[in-house]
């Protein structure tokens, strides 16, 4: 058996091509497009390119973008006088402060400021109980675009035996609630469960979030089980380079598994994605609107 590949790329873009669709009806039903704002403090290569590319998909799919770029050393409390402020434009449906931020900010004090309805990351306090108790929520991106490509594979998850490999409060956690929304059956595991390669293989789909490259070997997983990689890993090649692999040794999980996602190319895609799918969430939850038709 070779597992099917995944193609984060081509599912991330049906999502936003679905986001541009639903803006358009937006303009053509009630007279706005979506805002999105994102705040990045100081200059971090890799949040710079990432916010780079947020803005440039947030244009591309019809809705206003909208920058702020601040110094390194720039006070907490300039920081969040800014959050306060795009709390109160209405023209601002979605607010993004890029992490991680300079240590001598509060991290958490910063997203407990932002407005819930404005939370396209999903991790402030009230979304993330609103997701646990089933309400309508803004749930953080990559869980939501690990679910659409489980999705892709098998359309209805439903009595599925899912393990999630790692407990964070960005992926692990609002993952287990998620599958349990899609009536799987939810294990997390985590660096201190017994027997880990015991429990990853009764399962029927994998999520593999810990933060360790190549950790989930192929012998893990159940013949004919969906993998889900999230892991994001810069690891040494032998010329002295380097090379990005997932949570998950591709290589041999791909001899068992019926499908799977690569890294790159698999969840990756899907984040940015997802957060523009958000900022369309947000924008019906601050307006009333249910649905679009």
């Amino acid at each position: 058996m070779t597992a099917y590949a995944i193609d984060g790329k081509a599912i991330a873009a049906k999502v936003r091509a679905d986001v541009a669709a639903d803006v358009a009806r937006l303009k053509a039903q009630h007279g706005f497009a979506p805002g999105l704002a994102v705040v990045l403090v100081g200059e971090d290569p890799a949040s710079k390119v990432y916010v780079r590319n947020k803005a440039q998909q947030t244009v591309e799919v019809g809705m206003q973008s909208f920058e702020y770029k601040l110094d390194a050393n720039t006070p907490e409390q300039e920081l969040l006088d800014l959050v306060a402020k795009l709390n109160a434009d209405p023209a601002v449906n979605g607010i993004l402060v890029q992490m991680p931020v300079p240590k001598h900010i509060d991290a958490n004090k910063v997203l407990e400021l932002i407005d819930p309805l404005k939370d396209v990351d999903g991790f402030h306090p009230m979304n993330v109980g609103r997701l646990s108790i089933g309400e309508r929520a803004l749930a953080p991106c990559t869980p939501v675009g690990s679910v659409i490509l489980a999705r892709s594979v098998k359309d209805d998850l439903s009595g599925l035996d899912a393990v999630v490999v790692g407990r964070s409060n960005i992926v692990g956690k609002p993952m287990a609630q998620l599958l349990l929304r899609e009536n799987c059956t939810v294990t997390i595991a985590h660096s201190r469960t017994k027997d880990l390669p015991e429990v990853v293989r009764r399962a029927d789909l994998v999520i593999a979030a810990i933060g360790k490259p190549e950790f989930v070997k192929g012998e893990w997983i159940k013949p004919g089980a969906i993998v889900i990689d999230v892991g994001i890993n810069r690891v040494p090649k032998e010329d002295g380079k380097s090379k990005i692999v997932g949570d998950v040794d591709y290589a041999s999980a791909a001899k068992v598994a019926s499908a799977i996602t690569p890294v790159p190319g698999g969840v990756g895609p899907m984040t940015i994605a997802c957060l523009l799918k958000n900022t369309v969430e947000a924008a019906l939850m601050q307006r009333g609107i249910k649905s679009l038709t």
